[in-house]
């Protein structure tokens, strides 16, 4: 599966896609899910937490361990995927339509900060 160029990655492997009014929405990579292997468990972050980049703000558990999800830029978290807990099994399969939570960056251009996907794809391509 090939990383999508309509959004921005992470160094801790996650994805954030900027949205129309200025908030990210944010997953975890295809990389990241192929790591873990099957996810089981999703312990969400609370609304209106203030997270600091690369922040942890949220678990991901599979089969093999567990995993922390960062925040790829400072803000506050102004929404969660309330469904995901409850269907795990899609961060799997579609890891780049499984959103975590959105969040407001307290700085808008810190999103054009993080890897473009042909970046990204040196980054694993290092660490594979």
């Amino acid at each position: 599966m090939s990383d999508p160029d309509d959004r921005r990655y992470s160094t801790t492997h996650q994805w954030a896609r900027q949205d129309p009014d200025g908030s990210l929405t944010v997953g975890i990579t295809d990389f990241a899910q192929s790591q873990l292997g099957d996810v089981v468990f999703v312990e969400l972050p609370p609304v209106g937490k203030a997270v600091g980049a690369d922040e942890a703000c949220a678990v991901v558990e599979s089969v093999k361990s567990a995993s922390d999800v960062h925040a790829p830029v400072a803000g506050t978290i102004i929404a969660v995927n309330e469904a995901l807990p409850g269907t795990t099994e899609t961060i799997n399969t579609t890891p780049y339509e499984s959103w975590f939570f959105r969040l407001q960056p307290v700085a808008a251009q810190a999103y054009e900060h993080l890897l473009s996907a042909a970046q990204y794809q040196t980054l694993i391509s290092q660490e594979s």
